[in-house]
């Protein structure tokens, strides 16, 4: 993986450290990396079924969305992952028709047990086929009243830890068992996560980066609230998903002053978006940090073709140009452009290339600066009192239609 930024804040790291140091006790996300991995990849030898289809919300999938969407085109995977993921009458319709829902496998996955979506989904899909142990399986937690319904059910089921978030639980069960089922190799996944866990843990090169930005954007959230992330692959698409939620609601929150806090997410995809936020970005108003994600290798050998179109001939310099050099250009052009206007603070994250090991360590990454800037915050990266008084609206309003 290669870096390099354009700020360059100063300020001791030492007690940060220490308070993420003891975090790792507490909070269960940090030592995913080395779980172990066997009973995964036992359950997923079995599974008979060609299409898995994951059933969840928000943290249940988008973590495992983003890592299939990224590998799925360059790996001979025999089974299909989907994922319902919304209440949308239409989308539920339009990706139930086009699954045999007599060669599917289900997994159900709540944290608590008892999400309003994961469940009206769940009972839909029950008046379509039989759900039984031969074909779903429930992830949550080991009291949950879903686990109760496994139990009764005798369906298999695998625990999501207590002290582990649903955004922060890509490297648990959630994650780990249906990409193993399709055929991604979990354990390059952790490898991927691990080598980040042990090179921040044990303080180099990396751990000195990301201390760096951590601080870099609290210090002036006042003047740089938006957090663009500039990513130039389609396959990174998921990624953006997944960023803008583990962000958005680990870092919106009321800190120890009763003061608002919060760091706006927003996630593109180049070149698609530099012909049109990037405009934004060069001319609009100074309140942005854009980090650009680069593949270093696509492993695609795509080409544009030496052929010659009358009246194009200004453009013949694109012959022979692989696509994925081309694109790398794009954003290396972005990247000079930023930079030579001095006022935007950018840095460029260059992953290896399209493998396991190269996402899962993008996605650690992220894991640890949303928990470097909670702390520099003071507030508590790993509740979400706001979505859960909306949840407790909702869950008012259906019971009241339903009496």
């Amino acid at each position: 993986m290669k870096y390099q930024h354009n700020f360059n804040p100063t300020i001791s790291d030492e007690d940060i450290f220490n308070e993420i140091q003891k975090e790792k006790e507490l909070i269960g996300y940090y030592n995913l990396p080395f779980i172990d991995t066997k009973e995964y990849k036992e359950y997923a030898k079995n599974v008979k079924q060609k299409n898995i289809v994951v059933i969840g919300i928000g943290g249940s999938t988008l973590g495992t969305y983003a890592i299939y969407k990224f590998l799925k085109h360059s790996r001979e995977l025999e089974k299909k992952l989907y994922f319902l993921e919304t209440t949308d009458p239409i989308d539920i319709k339009s990706k139930i028709d086009m699954i045999d829902l007599n060669d599917t496998l289900f997994i159900v996955i709540s944290k608590s047990g008892t999400t309003v979506e994961t469940i009206a989904i769940f009972k839909y899909i029950n008046s379509l086929v039989s759900c039984t142990k031969e074909n779903t399986v429930v992830i949550t937690e080991h009291d949950s009243k879903l686990k109760i319904f496994a139990d009764k059910n005798k369906m298999q089921s695998f625990e999501i830890p207590k002290n582990v978030g649903g955004r922060f639980s890509v490297f648990s069960a959630v994650g780990l068992l249906p990409l193993a089922i399709v055929g991604i190799d979990i354990d390059e996944l952790l490898a991927g996560a691990k080598n980040i866990h042990n090179d921040f843990f044990q303080q180099k090169s990396f751990y000195k980066r990301i201390l760096k930005k951590a601080r870099f954007l609290v210090e002036y959230k006042y003047n740089f609230n938006i957090n663009v992330v500039f990513s130039y692959s389609s396959r990174l698409e998921g990624f953006n998903k997944w960023y803008i939620q583990l962000w958005g609601e680990s870092l919106g929150k009321v800190d120890i002053n009763n003061t608002r806090q919060g760091l706006t997410p927003i996630g593109i995809i180049g070149p698609i978006d530099q012909h049109s936020f990037l405009q934004l970005i060069v001319e609009g108003r100074r309140d942005k940090t854009v980090t650009v994600i680069k593949v270093e290798n696509f492993d695609n050998d795509l080409k544009i073709p030496e052929i010659h179109l009358d009246g194009l001939e200004d453009l013949d310099y694109l012959n022979g140009i692989a696509f994925s050099d081309l694109i790398n250009k794009q954003a290396d052009a972005t990247i000079e452009s930023i930079n030579n206007l001095g006022d935007i603070p950018c840095d460029v994250i260059t992953i290896d290339g399209v493998c396991e090991s190269a996402i899962a360590g993008l996605m650690y990454e992220y894991e640890l600066l949303t928990s470097l800037c909670a702390k520099f915050m003071y507030i508590d990266a790993y509740n979400q009192p706001g979505v859960e008084a909306g949840k407790i609206i909702l869950k008012k309003k259906l019971e009241k239609n339903s009496n």
